[in-house]
């Protein structure tokens, strides 16, 4: 084989095709921002920063209560806002924590061991609806949560699980926004 002709298809057929699989293999989700994104939304906590540990007031090793959380930057257009907060680091696979959709857009901030009042809480990994905080087995875990507003609101059951809520949600995103907490058991 021609040393040109590898080189321009390394070039040109595996570098971008690597370059895909790793970009939409970035985590565990299926979900994918759509094209109208503004890229400007924002989660943040009082409790903790990005990727730092997340006090065990918030675990189940404490009083296993959600955060506090700040939302900022919802684009123009939002009809609701969707937050999902798993552990992609699970043994068994990403592990789901707490997953509310339908939330109003105005809302700027969810206050610590609360949920969104007109929200939908929908069913966890631990088989009920609501917040159930990080408890690892074993070793550092990595917990995102994240925020999502869409351009509609969900026809979904509280029953729902979180492949439902992500199918529900594809092509009406408008932005994304996350924030990563860390946590070890003692």
């Amino acid at each position: 084989m021609n040393l040109r002709f590898l080189t321009f298809f390394i070039i040109i057929v595996i570098l971008p095709a690597t370059g895909y699989y790793l970009f939409f293999q970035r985590s565990n989700e299926n979900v994918i921002l759509d094209q109208k994104s503004s890229g400007n939304m924002t989660i943040e906590s009082s409790a903790f920063r990005n990727n730092e540990l997340i006090p065990s007031k918030y675990t189940c090793d404490g009083d296993n209560i959600n955060p506090p959380l700040d939302i900022k930057g919802a684009p123009k257009g939002t009809k609701s806002l969707v937050f999902i907060v798993d552990d992609p680091d699970a043994p068994g696979g990403t592990w789901v924590h707490w997953t509310v959709w339908n939330i109003s857009p105005d809302t700027a901030e969810i206050a610590e061991g609360s949920s969104p009042v007109e929200g939908v809480e929908g069913e966890t990994d631990f088989g009920r609806p609501g917040y159930g905080g990080p408890c690892p087995p074993s070793g550092a875990h990595r917990y995102f949560f994240k925020v999502y507003a869409l351009d509609g609101s969900l026809n979904l059951s509280p029953q729902a699980r979180k492949p439902a809520l992500e199918r529900a949600m594809a092509g009406h995103i408008l932005d994304k926004a996350e924030l990563i907490g860390l946590y070890r058991r003692n």
